[in-house]
């Protein structure tokens, strides 16, 4: 019989990153866009690390980070005397840590793409930083942050490597989708593993679908204005 709390733990953790991913990707998007600032590169490559490297080597570098012996870890267990390891706060954390990079390199190609004249020219009629970014930069840029949003959504959904090493496979606490997929193969029950790859992929085609449906869909949009213009 098909257990559904992968899937809805899956859903949960990948929505919980989403909010923490669009945040922080949001942030550093527009700080690197805006600023120039000393290790501006060396920074956007850290950023882009957790997208190139095995997913495995990200959740090593966070095992170390905040297992029992590790300084956050520590931290965590003298401060508060809890720990993130082997919880659903790991899962979540390591689906935010490798989906950032999506978030973060498509909401800094949808701000480049917005005209720097309209937040010049706003600001010189007196617009506040936040104002311009609220009312000009992020409405201008919601194609591309909702386009970093799906992928990233996806990307959560979809994470393994990362995950095990610091949530392991804890059923009914930390095992996700992914999780029972490989541990379902490793026990030959190829119907229960084959169900649980029908669900995630029905789930991130549907998103992606989505997406490029209003993707479409905009730009004719666009286009049957600028005709009309």
């Amino acid at each position: 019989m098909l257990e559904w709390q992968p899937v809805l733990l899956s859903v949960k953790v990948a929505l919980v990153s989403l909010i923490f991913v669009f945040i922080f990707g949001v942030a550093a998007a527009y700080v690197m866009r805006r600023f120039e600032f000393p290790g501006k590169s060396a920074l956007e490559a850290l950023f882009a690390l957790p997208l190139v490297l095995p997913p495995v080597v990200t959740g090593f570098v966070l095992l170390v980070l905040i297992g029992k012996q590790g300084p956050i870890g520590k931290l965590l267990s003298e401060a508060f005397h809890t720990q993130i390891v082997f919880t659903p706060y790991a899962a979540i954390l390591a689906a935010t840590v490798v989906s950032f990079p999506l978030m973060y390199h498509s909401t800094k190609a949808a701000f480049q793409g917005v005209d720097h004249n309209l937040e010049d020219a706003a600001r010189t009629l007196g617009a506040s930083t936040w104002k311009v970014f609220r009312t000009i930069t992020i409405p201008l840029s919601w194609p591309g942050l909702i386009s970093g949003m799906v992928l990233s959504f996806a990307r959560a959904l979809g994470e393994f490597g990362a995950t095990i090493m610091v949530a392991g496979n804890i059923p009914g606490k930390t095992q996700t989708i992914p999780l029972a997929i490989y541990f379902a193969a490793e026990a030959n029950d190829l119907t229960m593993a084959g169900a649980y790859v029908l669900i995630i992929s029905g789930i991130t085609f549907c998103l992606i679908l989505g997406l490029n449906i209003w993707s479409k869909r905009r730009s004719g949009e666009s286009s049957s204005v600028r005709g009309v213009f």
